[in-house]
Parts: C-alpha cells; structure tokens; sequence
C-alpha cells in the first residue's frame, strides 16, 4: 500500500459568523509574490472592518511550502491562515488538514467563481482553500526590440520560434539578455516551467505503471534545450533566478522574452512597477512536438489548518481577501491593472478592468485552456500539469529541481542530472509502494 502523509488532524472549528473578540490576532502565512504584498499593504481595511489584528508571515515561495507543510504535517498551529496552491489543497483537504470553506456566506458569490479555478481547489464538492488569484503561463516579449529588429512573434510561438529570437536579441554587453526563465530549483520555482517544457517536448513524469520517464528521450531533449537557452541567452547566474527574480528583470528591461506566470501581467503592465509597461506584448506559451501541457495551471489561494483555534476570523479573513469587494478596491486604489487576475468572472465583465488590462482576454483564454486531466501527449496515471497531483511530488519535485539546476551552473552534464534525478525518483516511488 502506499504511504499516507502522516495521521489526520483533529478537527474543531468555530462556526463562521459567531462572535469574535476585538483583540483576536491571526497568524497569516504566504509568499513574497506582488499581489499578496499588495494584500498585506491594504489589510488595515480589514482590521477597521472587523477589529481582527493579522500578524503576517511574508516567506519566499520555497521556504514558504517548507514552513506551512511541517506546521500543517505536525499539528503546529503556527498559522491560521496560509497560501497554498492548486497542488496542496486537493492532497491536504482528503487528509483532512484543512477546513471546508464552504460558510463563507450568501454574498461570497461562489458562482462568480470561474469553475476551473473552484475545482483545482475542491475535494468531493467541498471547496477547501479560495482562490486569490489564478494563472497559467504564457510569453512576455519587448515589442519595441522586436520591431527594431524586424521580428514577428506569432500567436503561438513555436520553441524552435523563441530560440531564434532570443539569438537575435541577446547583447549582454548592454545587460539585454536573450530570455529570462525560471533556473532557481524547486518543485515550484524551475520545475514549474521545465515541467511544461517536458510536457510540450512529448514527454511524461511516469508511465502508466509509475515508472519514472526522466531519462527518456523526450526529457534529455527538453532538458538539453533549456540549458543551452539559458547557457546561451540568459542572464548570468541563473539558478538564482526564481518567478520574482525573473520579472524584476524583465520589468527593469533586461531581458527580450520571459515565459512565465500570466498573473505578473498586471505588474508588467503597471507602469509604476515597471520601465518596459508600454514595450511588452504577449504571447501563447511556446510549444515544440505537442500542444499538451504548453502551459501550465494554477492558482494561489488561501486555507485554513485545522489545527487553527482561530477558524471563525480565519474564514472571516479569506471571505474578505478573495471577495468581490477586495477586487474592487484593489482596482480603486492601487489601479485596475493590478487587481488579481483569473478567479472571477465580474473582474472580467468589469469594463474598468479591460480597458485597464488590454492582456485580460488572453490570460483568461489561457486559463481556461490548461487542462491537468491532460497534461501530457502519452497515458499518464496522474493529474497536473506542472506538477503531478501526489504527496511525494512536493519531495520528488524538489530532488529533481536540484538536479536539473546543478547541470544549468555546469556541476554536472544533462545525462548525468537526469540519470541522479531517475535514481532518486524510483526509490521514493519504491518505498512508497507505487512500484511493486
């Protein structure tokens, strides 16, 4: 049989809408991404609505996951509220680690919510953390050095497309790189992104019988590619480089192209935040032999643990942070463009927002289009598109992100990572009763 994550927690949560005491204080644990620094930013509003005090636990994307899976594994009870994915939420919420958020209130409008979105992140019928903002990937380019340069970005670049741009456009002795990507490892940060290039090169995380496929053809191929992309065309030191590193360059005007998260469109965009907002373009993600899996499905939504004794201001806080009126006033405050993207469907009837965010309709299409039952041209016994939908991927993930970092610096060779990266994957998927 395989392995169980650890024993289920006790559960004992206060009913949403009771009384809350003024001094109550929430422990909010999430990552140091833009659209929840701008969360935090207005969470005053909050604190005037309600009287609730929020103690915010700001982490980078990989120490975050670390942190919220021990505390969540081990009945810490550090947080109260905590960021999680798309990932996490189905795994945790039939181990019954998290609350139901299905209380939050007539007025939560959960029909507004895009079904995508609600069922990346329900178990059974019940939604288990709500979605504060969703993506998929797709391809940000410079316009204006397109243009200098007479190329045409079609709508759906090829890989073999983007490396030919990124040739051309690649000075770094005038700190313009070629492409920005994701080299920092980690089963979310460069493993997002090489997930989906293995996708759309034809390969698979497993086979049909859980065997791991990491040296097939198909991933030496995508893996090779990306090394000499970014060994050729990227910035230097790029196993440094994660989803934030990645758009402070690009929005500082370094770098030609980036294929990353939609959700940073609103920060390109934003003219406030970014030097390039008036220069950028986008683009379908890239695909190579196949379609399936191109680009990737997500979304960062908020949870609550169970072993959470604050439940009731807990639910109180999520049902005002993923609202239609924290959208709203994101919009009226900090500016359409930087509302968070991709959960509802008001924001993309709202004639403010796409006026505001002219990305809008292809971000939306994007979404909508991952689709994580499919990810991969061959069989597949797994669900996820940048990730496969198990509790050992957050490991698996992870020790191969090492791997493929290690041959991007030069440590090792491609063959070398892979075969390192296969090794380590058939043992876990052994111990864990995967393979018999």
């Amino acid at each position: 049989m395989r392995t169980t994550i650890a024993a289920t927690l006790l559960a004992g949560i206060a009913t949403f809408g009771t009384g809350i005491a003024a001094a109550e204080t929430l422990t909010i644990a999430t990552v140091n991404n833009a659209d929840m620094v701008v969360m935090q930013k207005l969470s005053p509003k909050f604190k005037e609505k309600t009287g609730i005090d929020l103690n915010w636990v700001i982490l980078e994307e990989n120490v975050l996951r670390q942190r919220v899976t021990t505390d969540i594994a081990t009945k810490g009870g550090q947080f109260d509220v905590v960021t999680i994915g798309a990932y996490e939420t189905p795994i945790w919420g039939k181990q019954n680690w998290l609350a139901a958020l299905d209380d939050l209130g007539d007025s939560y409008d959960y029909k507004d919510v895009f079904e995508p979105v609600r069922n990346m992140l329900t178990v059974n019928g019940k939604l288990y953390a709500a979605p504060f903002y969703a993506e998929s990937s797709f391809t940000y380019y410079r316009k204006d050095l397109f243009d200098k340069a007479g190329l045409t970005m079609p709508e759906q670049p090829t890989y073999t497309d983007i490396k030919k741009f990124a040739a051309a456009l690649h000075k770094p002795a005038d700190n313009q790189y070629g492409i920005c990507l994701r080299g920092k490892p980690g089963w979310g940060e460069n493993m997002a992104y090489v997930g989906t290039l293995v996708n759309t090169f034809g390969g698979r995380w497993f086979d049909m019988e859980w065997k791991p496929q990491l040296t097939s053809p198909e991933w030496k191929e995508a893996v090779t590619f990306y090394v000499d992309m970014l060994k050729n065309y990227g910035p230097p030191g790029a196993t440094s480089n994660g989803h934030n590193e990645n758009r402070a360059l690009f929005s500082s005007g370094n770098c030609a192209m980036w294929v990353d998260a939609t959700a940073a469109a609103g920060h390109i965009y934003n003219p406030a935040e970014s030097k390039v907002a008036d220069k950028t373009a986008f683009a379908k993600a890239p695909i190579a032999k196949v379609e399936n899996g191109a680009g990737w499905g997500w979304a960062w939504a908020l949870g609550v643990p169970n072993s959470s004794k604050k439940a009731a201001a807990a639910k109180q806080f999520i049902a005002w942070a993923t609202s239609k009126d924290y959208i709203t006033l994101v919009g009226e405050t900090q500016g359409w463009v930087s509302a968070p993207p991709g959960t509802r469907k008001s924001t993309y009837e709202n004639p403010e927002y796409k006026k505001a965010a002219p990305f809008a309709d292809t971000v939306l299409k994007a979404i909508l289009a991952a689709d994580p039952t499919r990810p991969t041209a061959q069989p597949v016994p797994y669900a996820g598109i940048q990730f496969v939908a198990i509790p050992e991927f957050q490991g698996i993930g992870a020790q191969v992100g090492q791997s493929i970092a290690a041959a991007l610096s030069g440590q090792t060779t491609v063959d070398q990572a892979l075969q390192t990266a296969q090794s380590a994957v058939e043992r876990t998927m052994k111990q864990a009763g995967y393979i018999k």
